[in-house]
């Protein structure tokens, strides 16, 4: 478990961002966490790399530089989107400073949980496998859908920021980018399916994947419950969002904004 000990300490090391803003500890802490967390795999386990298990460490540094960076952007540079959040997120300037430590932990831990499947394979000294290849080209997949989401919802604000946005992968679906997300960690899960060995490494990667898709579909709460207010009078936006599922494509799940158990 020394290895999963140091990605801990790798994230808790990245993560640490979100002492100067809170929200930086699950935003912009997150990206460069994992991306972190990527590189020192592949630095610790330089002796172990094969091409697949190497490529499994870069989709992590893709991923998290991706993300980091497009929230490093978006935080830095777009003032609207700034004078926006200023209204719906906390500062965090009073927030004492053992809740910022707890938040930040919680974070870290999560983070090694969601990246442990590609550590267990380096400490049980499993070879490649047909499920580790299925897993990466689901999270290729995943980040691809990402960022084409990110991307297109630039795109579209740029062009009518008051309106919501239904173009695109959004035509498909509320949330393509929080989907995009979920398909990169289950393929990371799924790419670890046939290498944990005990009970612990089963319990720490479920608690990974079941935390970040916790985490998304408590963002979607969030989004849906802003857009409500925002374009809730729009017949437009109704008749959108009772014909679009909001997280995963095909599944008729439309709304999640009664669901108090995820946190917004």
């Amino acid at each position: 478990m020394y290895l999963f000990l140091a990605m801990i300490v790798v994230a808790l090391v990245f993560s640490s961002v979100g002492f100067k803003k809170y929200v930086w500890f699950i935003s912009i802490g997150y990206g460069l966490s994992i991306a972190a967390i990527g590189i020192a795999l592949m630095i610790a386990m330089r002796d172990q790399l094969t091409a697949a298990t190497a490529c499994a460490c870069v989709l992590f540094v893709v991923y998290g530089l991706r993300l980091g960076g497009y929230l490093m952007y978006r935080e830095l540079r777009s003032s609207s989107y700034n004078a926006k959040m200023k209204t719906e997120i906390k500062s965090g300037d009073g927030m004492p400073m053992a809740a910022k430590c707890g938040i930040w932990v919680t974070a870290a831990l999560l983070y090694a949980c969601q990246t442990s499947p590609v550590a267990f394979r380096f400490v049980n000294g499993s070879g490649v496998d047909a499920l580790l290849i299925v897993g990466m080209v689901l999270s290729a997949i995943g980040l691809v859908v990402e960022t084409a989401a990110d991307l297109q919802k630039s795109a579209a604000k740029k062009a009518d920021p008051g309106r919501f946005v239904d173009t695109g992968l959004y035509r498909i679906v509320r949330c393509p980018n929080y989907f995009g997300e979920m398909l990169f960690w289950t393929g990371v899960f799924v790419g670890g399916i046939t290498i944990y060995a005990g009970a612990l490494q089963w319990i720490v990667a479920i608690l990974g994947y079941l935390g970040i898709v916790y985490v998304m579909f408590s963002g979607a709460r969030r989004l849906e419950t802003r857009q409500n207010k925002a374009y809730g009078d729009d017949p437009e936006y109704q008749r959108y969002v009772k014909s679009t599922p909001i997280m995963i494509p095909l599944i008729p799940l439309y709304s999640v904004e009664k669901h108090t158990w995820l946190v917004a």
